[in-house]
Formats: C-alpha cells, sequence, structure tokens
C-alpha cells in the first residue's frame, strides 16, 4: 500500500518534482549543463558489452567506494562501470578520482518516467547501492527487469529502523530485493535481518579508504603560507557549527596568539555564509576560493574548495569533525587519523558510531560535549605535543587497522561480478556505443 502511493504520487507530482528541480539549479545545486541527467536522459552513449551501475548518493558514499570501483575495474577489465550520484559536488570529485574503466552520470529523480529512461538506455546488467539512499521508484523497476541488486556500506539507524517498522510490507519487499546486503556494523545488520533483508553480512568499505589525496604543491604553498603559526582544522563544518566556533575562537587565541583556524564548510557553496559568521564575530577571515594560499595575517581561513580536504588534514594537528555539534550525525573521523591529525568530535556522531566506538576504546580522539569543551580541548593539544603525538599516533593505528573490509566486501560482490564479466567477450578499449 506505502509503496502504490508513493508510485502514484511521483508519477502525478511531476510537475511539482520538477519546479524543485529547477528552484536547484537556480541556487547552484544542480548541474545546468547535465540537467537532463536528472530526468534520465542519459549524457552519453551506452558502452558496448556488460556494464555494473554503482550507486552512492553524494561525497562520502562515492569516496568510500573508490577503492572497490578501481579493484573492480582492474580485476574485470571489459566491465564498463557506471557510477550515479545526486550532488553537483560528488560529481566533480567523480571527474577527477574515477579510474579509466567507470564513468559518472548523476540519478535521475525518482519519478517512474524518468527511471524508465534511464533503465531504457544503461540496461545495466548489475546494480550496486551504496549506504541508505534506497530510492523505491528505481530500486523496484530494476527488480522488475531482472536487474540483480547488492547494497554495500547499509546503513541503517535506529531512528531510520524505528520508521521502517510502521510500514514492515514495504521495507520487506526493498530490502529483499537486494542480495547480498554488507552492513557496516553487527548492530546495523541485525537492523536490516530483522526488516526482511537477506543474506546479510557485515563490512566497512570506510575502514578500509586510502588517506585522502593531496596536490603536493598545493600543499606546500598554503604550509609556506602558515609559515610557524600553529593551526588547527574544523573540518567538514554543517550550518550552526561555525556560529559556535567562533563564540569560543576568544579562549583558543589568547592561550595561543598567532592561531590560524582553517574551516572547511561539508559543502563549498556555503564558504561565503561562514566566512560571514567569523568575519562578524570581529575576525580578519580570508577565504581560499577568492586569495588562494595567500592567507596573510588572517585569523581564519575558509577553504571553499572541492577535494581539498586532504590537504589541510595534512597540514593541521588537530582536526573537529563537523556534523557533530549540531545535530546531523557527524563526519568521518577515520578521514583525520589516517593523515595523523587528532580527531575532535561532538555529541552527534551516530552516523558514525562504529569509528567512534574504536577511536574511544583506543584512547585516539577527543569527544567534546560542546563547542566550550572543544575550546578546551584545542588549547591544551596546541600546548602538549607530547599528548598530541601519542594520541595521533593511536588514531592513525586504529584508523588503518581495517584494510581487510575491502577483500570481505569484493568477495560477497565476486559472484555477481563474475557472472556479469561472463556475459559478453571482452572488448576493445573504445567501448563506446556506435
Amino acid at each position: 500500500m506505502m509503496l502504490a502511493a508513493y508510485r502514484a504520487l511521483t508519477a502525478l507530482g511531476g510537475s511539482a518534482i520538477a519546479l524543485y528541480l529547477l528552484s536547484r539549479r537556480a541556487r547552484g545545486k544542480e548541474d545546468a549543463a547535465r540537467f537532463g541527467e536528472r530526468f534520465g536522459r542519459a549524457g552519453r552513449p551506452r558502452p558496448a558489452g556488460p556494464l555494473t551501475w554503482i550507486h552512492a548518493a553524494s561525497v562520502g558514499e562515492a569516496l568510500s567506494v573508490l577503492p572497490a570501483i578501481a579493484r573492480i575495474g582492474r580485476e574485470r577489465p571489459h566491465l564498463a562501470i557506471l557510477v550515479t550520484t545526486g550532488t553537483v559536488t560528488s560529481a566533480a570529485l567523480m571527474a577527477e578520482r574515477l579510474p579509466a574503466s567507470a564513468f559518472h552520470q548523476y540519478v535521475p529523480v525518482d519519478r517512474p518516467d524518468a527511471v524508465a529512461r534511464f533503465l531504457d538506455h544503461w540496461r545495466p546488467d548489475l546494480a550496486i547501492w551504496v549506504e541508505s539512499e534506497l530510492w523505491p521508484n528505481l530500486v523496484l523497476a530494476a527488480r522488475a527487469r531482472g536487474i540483480p541488486l547488492a547494497l554495500i556500506q547499509g546503513r541503517m539507524s535506529e531512528r531510520a529502523f524505528a520508521r521502517w517498522r510502521r510500514f514492515p510490507v514495504a521495507a520487506r519487499t526493498l530490502l529483499g530485493t537486494f542480495a547480498p546486503i554488507i552492513a557496516q556494523s553487527p548492530a546495523m545488520a541485525e537492523r536490516f535481518a530483522a526488516l526482511g533483508a537477506r543474506s546479510v553480512a557485515v563490512a566497512d568499505l570506510k575502514e578500509a579508504a586510502p588517506p585522502l589525496p593531496a596536490d603536493e604543491d598545493a600543499l606546500a604553498a598554503v604550509r609556506a603560507a602558515v609559515g610557524g603559526r600553529p593551526v588547527w582544522l574544523a573540518a567538514s563544518t554543517h550550518p550552526g557549527e561555525e556560529a559556535r566556533i567562533a563564540a569560543v575562537l576568544g579562549p583558543i587565541r589568547r592561550a595561543h596568539p598567532e592561531l590560524l583556524s582553517i574551516v572547511v564548510p561539508r559543502h563549498p557553496a556555503r564558504g561565503p555564509a561562514a566566512a560571514a559568521v567569523f568575519a562578524s564575530a570581529g575576525y580578519r577571515v580570508v577565504m581560499r576560493s577568492q586569495a588562494g594560499a595567500a592567507i596573510g595575517d588572517a585569523e581564519v581561513y575558509v577553504a571553499d574548495t572541492i577535494g581539498e580536504l586532504g590537504l589541510f588534514y595534512r597540514l593541521a594537528p588537530l582536526a573537529f569533525i563537523g556534523g557533530s555539534l549540531v545535530p546531523h550525525g557527524g563526519q568521518n573521523p577515520f578521514e583525520a587519523a589516517r593523515l595523523r591529525a587528532v580527531p575532535l568530535w561532538g555529541p552527534s556522531m551516530t552516523n558514525f558510531a562504529p569509528m567512534v566506538a574504536a577511536l574511544a576504546t583506543a584512547n585516539a580522539g577527543v569527544a567534546v560535549a560542546d563547542a566550550a569543551a572543544l575550546a578546551a580541548a584545542v588549547v591544551h593539544l596546541l600546548g602538549d605535543a607530547h599528548a598530541r603525538n601519542a594520541l595521533a599516533q593511536r588514531a592513525e593505528a586504529v584508523a588503518t587497522a581495517g584494510a581487510g573490509a575491502l577483500e570481505r566486501v569484493l568477495a560477497a560482490l565476486a559472484p555477481l561480478l563474475d557472472r556479469v564479466n561472463a556475459a559478453a567477450p571482452p572488448v576493445g578499449p573504445d567501448r563506446a556505443r556506435a
């Protein structure tokens, strides 16, 4: 009943959905040059031969699956890989980081007509979905066409579990479409199984991801501009967090007068808004998108660029993990830890609870209750190199201990991938359909 009602609403609400996407495009949240892809109109020909489709909602999900994409491409070189995401930022990152065996398209909006156009054109032989963005029309239309579906990095929070339990038939119908489901933690695997999923396993690709990359020349330029100043980083901040940090920045600067605070908004388009918060609090602010590495005497450096978080984790010895001082659920603390930036996080880290638990158990990071506690931790650790280095060493060890996760995921997917791989003979380097 619920799924039928959803399908009817999305079919009848086509005009409203189109207006919504147009408003997003006007605000720069949709790609104007590739806008048709959101309605299922392909931006390129389908490659010849077998094709695997991997769907990842946005930046975090797409980054987590890049090592798997690279391995699949190397081990099955004539298998084309279509990667879909839904955000402009993730598309830009995919353009930079996808291997030659893969290419990107925007996922179609979950309207029946857009879904049909998308599947008619791409005709995937296998679909692999990442995390928790389960669009009902897209999932069920793929199933109706006999496309095998797998779910990796499966995430099911307690709140989402409670919601799905109110609609058991819909949950069983959607989740029963995926086999296997590879959940991020045992607790999440139990929730998937309770809702009717079959063939559930556990492995977290985010534990096996390589360190975020950085351009060496850009890193050297920023490092030279910083000189010997003490530095700390607020990474992937969300609305509301900049104001909380600005309110407690005074005590940190009194203890460390030469301090440079680097702020990286989760969404680069929020750079001007983030900069305005600190400027209105009386701090000298420089935005990277406008000044590059010319930091000068700035007190706050807002890095509103795409794909450079790895650069700033290499630069700063301390990293506050954004999305954790507001009720968002946090961001990935292992990204900081792999690059020996001590992770500090607020009370809202439900999206990465297993990672936080591993770090906390090893005394490899700092949990703070609020912005004032964050400021106190930053003051202490900037002034105590021994404690800071010990935390960084333990954090790196915890964050690099999960290398086997990628092997477990690929082993679970191997029967599906091998079946698709054998569906057609190898093709030459030019896969484009004439």
